[in-house]
């Protein structure tokens, strides 16, 4: 088991386009929802995890995430997800020693947020901030991929 520990922003422009060294598709889904934890499942481009997340205990909560066969997180996404099925591409920035996610949200909603994975030693530090973050939104369960 893993622990995430993670900030979220919402995204003023689009320069992390330039600045991304990578993207990727993603299509995802949630099994279970609950406020005890959530199930996902994920495609990323051709390869496919589930992910298991517990409580969010300011911005950071338990995660186990194994890899699966693509077929299988397929027939998940058609037959057992609750809810929106997300579509969104991830842009990956690399700035100041941290790897920024961008994610343009395609369905069922379009948005674009930010976030970036920290150690737990960096949790509550004050971080450098590439130029397209604006306003932190970590804490509002709005923005919870889970709640789309």
């Amino acid at each position: 088991m893993a622990t995430e520990t993670e900030r979220k922003f919402l995204v003023t422009d689009n320069s992390y386009r330039q600045l991304a060294h990578a993207h990727r598709y993603i299509t995802q889904g949630y099994i279970s929802r609950r406020k005890e934890g959530t199930v996902r499942v994920r495609i990323a481009d051709k390869r496919a995890y589930l992910t298991v997340k517990g409580v969010t205990r300011g911005i950071s909560r338990d995660e186990w995430e194994f890899d699966i066969p693509a077929d299988d997180a397929r027939a998940m996404l058609d037959r057992v997800c609750e809810g929106n099925i997300i579509e969104k591409t991830r842009y990956l920035v690399n700035w100041d020693g941290l790897v920024w996610e961008v994610d343009e949200f395609i369905s069922p909603v379009k948005m674009t947020v930010a976030e970036v994975e920290l150690p737990a030693d960096l949790a509550d530090a004050e971080l450098p901030l590439p130029p397209f973050v604006g306003r932190e939104v970590s804490h509002d369960p709005a923005y919870f991929n889970s709640n789309l």
